[in-house]
């Protein structure tokens, strides 16, 4: 274990927006082990303030379901794989035929812009104090949108994203991690969390096999099957425990952190094996 990959929403915070203080430790002890932390988020930027109040973590993020990386230390953009105006435009023309309930906003680099539609069919969100316009008038040619939204007031998620998957074919990602929301989140072709982490493992050095991931949504799937080791929570969605035979305990039961100290007890056990130590804790292995 040379990278430890973790999901935020369901994987280490519920929607009460805290981490506990055994996850928090847990992830201490992992960096204090000279093991690499990244976090990897559907989450945009503007929404990672609970990764350094409470974890106190200050390096990369990839956010956006992979389509940003983010340096936290120095808030700045690293990178980002983003639609252009005219993309997402083509998307939204492709979707309301479809559906033509759905509403539409434009996560971008510098902001997200949103349109009436999205608000009245993202009901008990925290949108309704924004600003919205149609993307057609709110984006400009320099926007670069890393992360297109299409919500349904009457299809489920699953309905919504089969639906949308085939109509879109080639033109764009699209997967969905919000279990209260038919929300899917469209992002370019190719783009997913686990294109990104793969690119940011290779900048380290590190290969698939010596990467930990823990998720717990469909916008996790290709990366949990990715990683040498890819723990879905859980109780997490049929899609993410269906794409990998490892198993994490749930968030209620801090089960990243359960099967970080694990791990890291396997580590302690080699390291010291020649001076005769003993097991700290057995490891923690897939599931049929």
């Amino acid at each position: 274990m040379r990278l430890v990959a973790s999901d935020v929403d369901g994987t280490i915070m519920g929607h009460d927006g805290v981490i506990t203080t055994r996850t928090r430790n847990a992830f201490a002890a992992v960096r204090e082990a000279g093991i690499q932390v990244v976090f990897v988020t559907g989450r945009p930027p503007r929404w990672l303030g609970p990764l350094a109040e409470q974890l106190g973590h200050d390096g990369t993020v990839i956010c956006s379901n992979g389509a940003v990386v983010w340096d936290m230390a120095g808030g700045v953009l690293v990178s980002a794989d983003a639609l252009l105006r005219e993309q997402v435009l083509r998307l939204r023309g492709v979707i309301e035929e479809l559906h033509p309930e759905a509403g539409f906003a434009a996560e971008c680099v510098n902001g997200l812009r949103v349109e009436e539609s999205f608000i009245k069919a993202h009901a008990g969100s925290r949108l309704a104090e924004l600003e919205f316009a149609p993307l057609a008038e709110s984006l400009g040619a320099e926007d670069r949108v890393v992360k297109f939204l299409a919500v349904s007031p009457v299809l489920s998620a699953e309905e919504f994203h089969a639906l949308v998957v085939e109509a879109v074919g080639p033109l764009a990602h699209v997967t969905h991690s919000d279990a209260r929301f038919s929300l899917l989140e469209i992002s370019a072709p190719g783009i997913t969390k686990a294109h990104t982490l793969e690119r940011y493992a290779a900048s380290l050095g590190i290969d698939a096999s010596e990467v930990v991931a823990f998720g717990d949504m469909p916008n996790d799937v290709q990366m949990l099957a990715w990683a040498g080791e890819g723990y879905a929570m859980t109780g997490g969605h049929p899609e993410a425990l269906a794409s990998t035979s490892f198993r994490a305990p749930s968030l209620a039961d801090d089960g990243v952190a359960q099967v970080l100290e694990s791990k890291l007890g396997g580590i302690r056990v080699r390291t010291a094996g020649a001076s005769g130590d003993m097991p700290i804790t057995a490891s923690m292995g897939g599931e049929a």
